[in-house]
């Protein structure tokens, strides 16, 4: 049993040692969904954990709780930008502080193995370089205002099907090149205080149980933190309590408890075991001052909650990727005469992906609302477009009125299986989910409210959720059915709710009473979790009706601006997309506005990749992936050149979706295979020889760049070469020359590649080794200086090695376009010779 025990720590002997054996036991499983359990007698209080990564939603999914909603992961990685990610984690902090939060279960580093990954969005990259570095960043934003970072899903937690049981074939060299490099950012350069093992199995063995929780975590990185299981990934007892697993989350109730008090009298688990994993909860807690005489282990004071909404506009815009650009954009000062917006995305735009990462905003910006609010004067008209949302959309709260106490919303009892109340409570929205936060016996919860309706005409009123339904409006029943959802997990019941509705007739402002009654299956009531959306089926229409409306408003328009995108259907937790397409006619709508409008703007509203057919027919296309609260005001400081469009992406965009070369998330008989080996992403897209739509690295800026004299310091390095490389501390600093040669000041990403084309080790044809952000001025010149670490050279054999030899350097603005380069010849010492020394990328 490996401890990984920090020198001089007597502080936690005194506590540990106080403790009976059950009580030590008790302490390792959760005491309810989010917290530990405390231990007064030690003066040990609870842990208290919240789902993120882009938002504190604390331990109730609340509305009448608001939380910051920040742009998801992907639009922070497309910013490439290590101190914003710092920043980011900081502003998490705050919002955890301020919620009474202990530990954020974030950041998500598993790597876009596939664009299919559901849970993509929540992720940062492709690459694990990049990965590796926001994640470092990341996590010491929160950890030096004193909250636990918890990087997430360690490993190979790369999709969503199948996740529970999925076992991922994957060797090891592909393991420590790519898939464990973030975590080893988190641990080593960060000094993570926790990480969650994931529910997949990797070679044969759940992680929860595997020995990679030791080597290299523990062993390698000397991690001292506590590994946190993902809940209710710990389904054995003697295993996982022998592995480097500590927590079980969540409790009371789990696998360990009076069966590992059995296991350690009878021999089965060492006594030490435990009192390892007890001595690193007590650890964990002494850092976020949760144990008496101990301080949250700040270094720096948390930024003020009020300054999040700024920083999220600042996040959006910083990630807001310029893919093309035929001169539409920017706009001139004060903004086009008129203004054509078209998109169910434009005035309901996404704001984030689904699943347990759902934060509560107190209140969203669309893009509708941002450029009204922006261009008060510009005469700017909306159309819907094509229909693209599905499924049971919320009643908005506005239209609800609570029939006990007049407050807007609705009334929530929560029903015992003798009908008795449990609870009563006034709920502000129609969109409700509990995890583990029902009252305890609750076997149904009923929802009575008066809806005034904001049009008049037929709808189809409806439930989305798991269990039985009944739906009355003014007492008479309309629905009466039961819903299973498709899968037995409860993230299936979550994130998967099957729905039911039936029409019925609505009149303008005329009120009607409705009361639903959801009588809870089983498995919710066991572990007091669930779901319900009450709501309209998604209003359906004539596609070649609103095309229309479109084109005619678009040729009205000095410009157009189509807002396409996902759904939730698509893009969540729990789920692997089907395919990368647009989903709708929204194809058919981008294309028929641009021939109606050559100044035409799309605006991508996705977490991941989707094809986009139509691109060279449009003026310009602005991935805004999910952009937080504050998206609509981002994007008109982006279109009006108040802010340049920072980012750059962080995966490859297909022009097709049968270009894609690593594409599969579907285990067979329970095995995904992982045979691209160290060939992911660009990667593998370098490898096969296909051209993307967009390469990774790509993004346009609102001014020019010229790079040139590209130096390689050889007089202040370390040996690089002939040895093994075994830390990140041996460097080979690159200097180059960057110019502004545009006419307004901007920013760039230069990125560092390295290659060996003669090589007796499979390597990719390039691959990212460092990169380097620039801000300057109109017509100024800046020296850009990066340090390739020593592990950039090297290759995983049983070990870290470096093949001696020959490597060539080269820099540019993404992974196809580098017009600088340079070979570096390893080994006693590097050096180079230089084979370009100036052009424009």
């Amino acid at each position: 049993m490996t401890t990984c025990r920090p020198a001089a720590e007597d502080y936690l002997e005194t506590p540990l040692g106080a403790l009976t054996l059950e009580q030590k036991v008790r302490l390792l499983t959760g005491a309810n969904f989010w917290t530990t359990h405390a231990e007064p007698a030690i003066g040990l209080r609870s842990i208290v954990f919240s789902d993120g990564p882009s938002g504190v939603r604390g331990v109730v999914w609340d509305e009448r709780d608001p939380s910051l909603n920040l742009p998801s992961a992907t639009a922070l990685a497309a910013s490439w930008d290590v101190n914003l990610a710092y920043r980011y984690g900081a502003a998490l902090a705050g919002e955890a502080r301020r919620k009474g939060v202990d530990a954020v279960l974030g950041p998500t580093i598993n790597l876009q193995r596939s664009p299919l990954a559901g849970r993509g969005f929540e992720a940062f990259s492709e690459d694990p370089l990049l990965t590796g570095e926001l994640a470092s960043a990341y996590v010491r934003g929160l950890q030096d205002h004193g909250v636990a970072a918890t990087p997430k899903h360690y490993v190979a937690n790369d999709s969503e099907t199948e996740r529970l049981t999925t076992d991922v074939d994957v060797d090891e060299r592909t393991l420590r090149e790519l898939y464990l490099v973030p975590f080893e950012w988190a641990v080593t350069d960060a000094g993570a205080w926790l990480v969650m093992s994931a529910y997949n199995s990797v070679r044969g063995t759940t992680m929860t149980e595997n020995a990679l929780l030791s080597t290299p975590l523990c062993t390698d990185w000397g991690f001292d933190g506590v590994v946190v299981s993902d809940w209710t990934a710990v389904r054995g007892t003697e295993a996982s309590a022998r592995a480097r697993q500590d927590l079980v989350m969540p409790g009371p109730v789990g696998p360990w408890g009076a069966a590992l008090v059995d296991a350690v009298r009878d021999g089965r688990v060492p006594a030490d075991a435990v009192d390892e994993k007890v001595r690193r909860l007590l650890r964990l807690a002494a850092r976020v001052g949760a144990l008496d005489g101990a301080a949250p282990r700040a270094v720096a004071p948390t930024p003020p909650v009020e300054q999040g909404p700024a920083l999220a506009r600042e996040v959006c815009a910083a990630g807001m990727v310029l893919l093309r650009n035929d001169g539409a954009l920017p706009w001139r000062a004060g903004g086009p005469r008129s203004i054509a917006l078209i998109g169910e995305h434009a005035a309901l735009p996404r704001t984030q992906g689904g699943g347990s990462a759902t934060v509560l905003p107190a209140q969203v910006t669309s893009p509708l609302d941002g450029l009204r609010a922006a261009l008060p004067g510009t005469h700017l008209v909306w159309s819907r477009g094509v229909p693209v949302r599905q499924g049971i959309l919320a009643l908005p709260s506005a239209s609800l009125t609570d029939p006990v106490s007049a407050e807007p919303g609705l009334r929530a009892r929560y029903l015992g299986a003798d009908g008795q109340e449990l609870l009563a409570e006034n709920r502000r929205a129609a969109d409700l989910v509990w995890l583990g936060t029902l009252p305890e016996g609750t076997a149904t919860v009923e929802l009575r409210t008066r809806h005034r309706p904001g049009e008049t005409g037929p709808i189809r009123l409806g439930v989305a959720a798991a269990g039985h339904l009944e739906v009355h409006l003014d007492g008479s029943p309309v629905l009466d059915t039961d819903l299973a959802p498709d899968g037995t997990s409860l993230g299936a019941a979550l994130f998967q709710r099957p729905t039911a509705a039936a029409e019925v007739d609505a009149v303008a402002g005329a009120t009607r009473a409705i009361t639903v009654r959801f009588h809870l299956p089983e498995v919710c009531r066991s572990s007091r979790i669930a779901a319900i959306t009450l709501g309209v089926e998604a209003a359906t229409w004539s596609a070649t009706e609103g095309i229309a409306a479109a084109v005619a408003s678009a040729r009205a328009a000095e410009v157009a601006v189509v807002v396409v995108g996902t759904t939730p259907q698509l893009e969540s937790e729990g789920f692997d997309r089907t395919g990368l397409a647009l989903p709708g006619a929204q194809d058919d709508l981008v294309r028929a506005v641009a021939a109606a409008n050559p100044r035409t703007v799309v605006v991508v509203n996705s977490g991941g990749p989707v094809t986009m057919p139509w691109r060279d027919e449009v003026a310009a296309v602005l991935l805004g992936w999910f952009g937080g609260q504050e998206f609509g005001h981002a994007l008109a400081d982006v279109l009006l050149g108040h802010t340049e469009p920072g980012g750059r992406l962080p995966t490859t965009w297909p022009a097709t979706e049968a270009d894609v070369p690593v594409l599969n998330t579907t285990p067979e008989n329970g095995l995904l295979r992982y045979d691209e080996g160290i060939h992911i992403g660009y990667r593998a897209w370098l490898q096969a020889g296909h051209q993307p739509a967009y390469p990774f690295g790509h993004g346009l800026g609102y001014t020019t760049w010229d790079i040139a004299d590209l130096t390689i310091d050889t007089t202040d390095t370390t040996d690089a070469g002939a040895g093994d490389a075994d830390d990140l501390g041996h460097s080979v600093p690159v200097t180059f020359t960057a110019r502004n040669t545009g006419q307004r000041a901007g920013r760039q990403v230069f990125q560092a590649y390295l290659s060996k084309e003669e090589s007796t080790v499979d390597r990719p044809v390039r691959w990212l080794a460092g990169f380097a952000t620039v801000r300057a001025e109109s017509d100024s010149q800046h020296q850009v200086r990066l340090t390739l670490p020593a592990r950039a050279f090297a290759h995983w054999d049983a070990g870290w090695h470096t093949e001696p030899g020959s490597y060539t350097l080269r820099i540019g603005t993404d992974a196809m376009h580098l017009p600088l380069a340079a070979r570096i010849s390893v080994g006693a010492r590097p050096s180079y010779t230089q084979q370009s020394s100036r052009t424009r990328p």
